[in-house]
């Protein structure tokens, strides 16, 4: 039996399943050596209007961004602008003197200068110091309050930069693993090195040369009922459309964060895929060099980093420069190759790049909480179960 027809025999069934108690709807798209092996769209795009998912629905891809900006400084990297071993203060002046919590003996935290600078490195490898908003720690509290500031006043990626360098890091950079807005600071890092906002610099030398029509920051009115809707799902709860997302996405918002900003379709993204998975060449167009293609997918963690990327999806993987990285079968549980790295959105979309493979793997819905650890782990065993 041929890949195609088992993954038509065992992967609809799942993503059928998936939308039992998940998303309204859903897409795969799965390529291997240039050829488009399973291609499904399942479900409502808008369950209440009863408009099916297609082809050309845009999604969120949140956090799926990272990738497409890691992939883009890494073009620069090629140019000899920058080195990774590089300390960020030298082309973001803000982060100069920087300071961090230490622990004292009496229970209590104090500040004191870090014990090194950020390397631009430490930017791609969730290893600055630097978080995502939250209440767990001072600098999640401190980044909370620079976010809404930021988005209250529709602010750009070089503000949110500058203001995340004012707040104290919550660790010695280069020592320890936390997700945040690394990503994002290299995406003022990239503007920086080009002279153009991360928007204009995608759409130039990403989106335009690989055919990627619907991908951008913004949803222009004529794609606005394209969109996908996206849906709250609480643990046994009801579906019901979430409202509050999408304030970033409207014309005129000056906020492009390349850690999670994009709205993209599954073609698309499956064209940016296919090229991680070709060695940095689609149809003809060369963004990276395979050699850079292997670096990124390189664990750059070390033993206690590799402690803090602990996500219950992540068992088995490393992290590369902006993506994880199957590092040990066993421990992950995992039918795929070792070297097979991607990443992951907030709302569930899902991709996998496996060069041995030439296979690329792009999922998408739209679900908060998005049930990751069970939806996307089930996805790689089943396609990899399907391969010849």
């Amino acid at each position: 039996m041929n890949p195609n027809k088992r993954l038509d025999e065992r992967l609809t069934p799942l993503l059928s399943s998936f939308l039992e108690k998940g998303p309204a709807g859903c897409a795969c798209t799965v390529v291997q050596r240039g050829e488009v092996i399973y291609n499904e769209t399942l479900g409502y795009a808008d369950l209440e209007r009863k408009k099916e998912i297609t082809p050309d629905t845009i999604y969120r891809i949140y956090s799926m961004t990272k990738v497409i900006t890691c992939a883009a400084a890494l073009m620069l990297y090629e140019k000899g602008l920058y080195l990774l071993n590089d300390p960020l203060e030298e082309y973001l002046p803000a982060f100069k003197n920087l300071q961090t919590f230490r622990d004292n003996e009496n229970g209590t935290k104090s500040l004191s200068s870090v014990s090194n600078p950020i390397l631009i490195k430490d930017l791609f490898t969730m290893t600055s110091g630097l978080t995502y908003p939250g209440d767990g720690t001072e600098t999640e509290r401190g980044t909370r309050s620079l976010l809404e500031r930021v988005k209250r006043e529709e602010l750009d990626m070089q503000t949110l930069a500058g203001g995340l360098a004012s707040i104290p890091l919550e660790f010695d950079p280069g020592t320890r693993w936390k997700y945040g807005f690394s990503h994002d600071v290299l995406t003022a890092l990239i503007e920086v090195l080009t002279g153009q906002t991360i928007g204009e610099f995608l759409q130039k030398e990403i989106f335009d040369p690989l055919g990627m029509l619907d991908t951008s920051f913004r949803i222009t009115e004529d794609k606005r009922d394209r969109l996908c809707t996206i849906y709250d799902r609480p643990e046994g709860g009801a579906i019901t459309p979430n409202t509050k997302t999408d304030a970033s996405y409207q014309p005129g918002s000056r906020y492009e964060s390349g850690g999670g900003g994009l709205l993209s379709t599954i073609g698309d993204y499956s064209r940016f895929a296919q090229l991680l998975a070709r060695g940095g060449e689609y149809e003809g167009v060369r963004l990276l060099s395979s050699k850079t293609i292997q670096l990124m997918a390189t664990n750059h963690l070390n033993p206690q980093q590799l402690k803090d990327f602990n996500w219950q999806q992540m068992r088995g993987y490393g992290y590369g420069l902006g993506v994880r990285v199957m590092l040990d079968r066993a421990e992950g549980g995992s039918n795929s190759s070792i070297g097979e790295f991607g990443w992951a959105g907030l709302a569930g979309s899902y991709m996998l790049v496996d060069p041995k493979e030439e296979l690329s793997v792009v999922y998408m819905q739209q679900l908060l909480p998005s049930q990751e650890p069970y939806i996307h782990p089930r996805l790689r065993a089943t396609i990899y179960g399907a391969l010849a």
